[in-house]
């Protein structure tokens, strides 16, 4: 029998918990000294599976001249209605019952890009695995915060830690 695939949040944040400015930008950071691709390539080659929330395709198309994720399933969660593209499927589905459908596929990880919002609405409904989030040592603020303040309990088991220069990457799994 097959491992279950895992939804895996790969981000990065400010120090003070924000994965963007008020305007979306991530010039700060881009400012920040790194190592490599700070640990990207190894991930990537974990997952075939990637979900994301409109506003994060939105900001992808504006700001990255040829689509990053072409050799990957690529699904983009909106609450309105847009013609799938050869990268892209736009979906606005229950959450849950899309996951599971997608766990039940074969293949590697999911990687769960963003925002803010969706990932909310994952971590409501139980369906993130791991959290790989890589905290760059900035403090801008505000913005658009990582986690949206709820009631939501999650208990979590650090698998380790890494350093790229000036980013240090956290990587927790979730207790069940």
């Amino acid at each position: 029998m097959s491992q279950r695939r895992k939804i895996v949040l790969f981000i990065a944040s400010s120090l003070d918990g924000y994965i963007a400015s008020k305007d979306e930008s991530l010039e700060w950071l881009f400012k920040v000294e790194g190592e490599g691709d700070n640990g990207f390539t190894e991930f990537y080659q974990t997952i075939d599976t990637i979900i994301m929330g409109k506003r994060t395709y939105d900001w992808i198309i504006k700001e990255i001249e040829d689509f990053p994720y072409e050799t990957k399933e690529c699904y983009v969660y909106t609450r309105s209605s847009y013609q799938d593209t050869e990268n892209v499927k736009f979906i606005n589905e229950d959450i849950h019952h899309f996951v599971n459908n997608l766990r039940k596929k074969e293949g590697n990880n999911i990687w769960l890009v963003g925002g803010g919002e969706l990932l909310d609405s994952f971590i409501q409904e139980d369906l993130v695995d791991e959290f790989i989030i890589t905290v760059a040592p900035t403090i801008i603020g505000n913005g658009i915060p990582l986690f949206k303040e709820s009631n939501h309990y999650v208990e979590l088991s650090l698998k380790g830690t890494r350093n790229f220069n000036q980013f240090t990457e956290l990587h927790f799994e979730v207790k069940r």
